[in-house]
């Protein structure tokens, strides 16, 4: 039972740190348009959201070699206005 609390906390903080370096880089880069981004909004907001990793099968912990930068943002979808 340790050993599962033990992985679980591991789970957690790496979930954790992924979603705040990717957070931070979606933030500069919203910052480099111009959009506004506020501090106090942003030290409001938490790393805990996981709705895009998938808890269930598989796990192959196999890091790829991304040339020392991080994985590409995704670009936002084209609204009905042209934004």
């Amino acid at each position: 039972m340790e050993d599962q609390l033990g992985a679980l906390g591991l789970a957690i903080s790496c979930i954790t740190l992924w979603n705040t370096v990717y957070l931070d880089a979606i933030f500069d880069r919203l910052r480099a348009n111009g959009l506004p981004v506020l501090d106090a909004a942003v030290a409001r907001l938490l790393p805990y959201i996981y709705a895009h990793i998938n808890v269930h099968g598989r796990y192959i912990f196999t890091a790829p070699d991304l040339g020392g930068a991080g994985r590409p943002l995704c670009e936002p979808e084209p609204t009905a206005e042209g934004e």
